[in-house]
């Protein structure tokens, strides 16, 4: 296994995810890696890639690319090139469910997924950090299982359970736990700010605020269960996260 680190949500633009931001860019362990971002939910929105280039180009000193599947005209021969020569792929956020045809059309998940197994840094934010799991909790627009203003969407499986980004904002929370409910599985639910670290075997949680927090969601005795994940600093095995007591 490779290193993927989903940020539940943050306003990005404003700095607030940057001490996650910055711990990305050190686990490359080189002075200027190549740091390729995938604006694809938000349609490759040029003011979000201006503003990806200003703090990972400019503030965090890195190599900056984007693939536009959108805008362009690529080819699979480029979106390969683009992906398997980057340290890292940051997605960023926007409307998951239409970013993850997009993908299938183009290969791209399959492409991600080989750069996983050669241990590219696989990172994003709410779409972005959706997108690694078996599944995800999304408010996106299009048809789909339904619980609540919700929907449950197939991604690209990485990563098991459900995950729910920006859990607390709204009613995220209460639509999540209803998902949970009805689907008996693993959920993992992160505020803004947040991040959870999968690394090989080992996960560990990151927070630009010290207030944000990360959750393990799952069923007992038909109650769902919020077990908050408090290890900031210390990684745990991966069977600690995944099992369901």
């Amino acid at each position: 296994m490779g290193r993927i680190i989903s940020i539940g949500g943050g306003d990005f633009g404003k700095l607030e995810t940057l001490e996650i931001d910055k711990y990305i860019v050190k686990s490359t362990n080189k002075e200027k890696p190549r740091i390729l971002f995938v604006p694809t939910a938000s349609s490759d929105a040029t003011t979000y890639i201006e503003i990806f280039n200003k703090i990972y180009g400019g503030i965090l000193g890195c190599h900056t690319d984007a693939l536009c599947l959108i805008t362009n005209n690529i080819s699979e021969d480029e979106i390969k090139e683009k992906i398997y020569s980057s340290d890292v792929i940051y997605v960023g956020g926007g409307d998951t469910k239409n970013m993850l045809k997009v993908w299938k059309d183009n290969k791209v998940d399959y492409y991600l997924k080989q750069a996983f197994n050669r241990e590219t840094i696989l990172c994003g934010l709410s779409a972005g950090s959706i997108c690694w799991f078996e599944y995800g909790c999304s408010d996106s627009s299009n048809d789909g299982e339904e619980f609540g203003t919700y929907i449950k969407l197939e991604a690209l499986g990485l990563l098991k359970g459900i995950h729910c980004p920006h859990l607390n904002e709204e009613d995220r929370r209460g639509g999540f736990i209803n998902m949970i409910k009805d689907n008996n599985t693993l959920g993992i639910g992160l505020d803004n700010n947040c991040a959870l670290e999968i690394f090989n075997d080992k996960f560990k949680i990151l927070k630009s605020d010290k207030n944000a927090k990360a959750y393990k969601v799952f069923n007992k005795d038909k109650h769902v269960i919020d077990e908050e994940l408090t290890n900031i600093e210390t990684y745990y095995s991966l069977e600690k996260l995944y099992k369901i007591l």
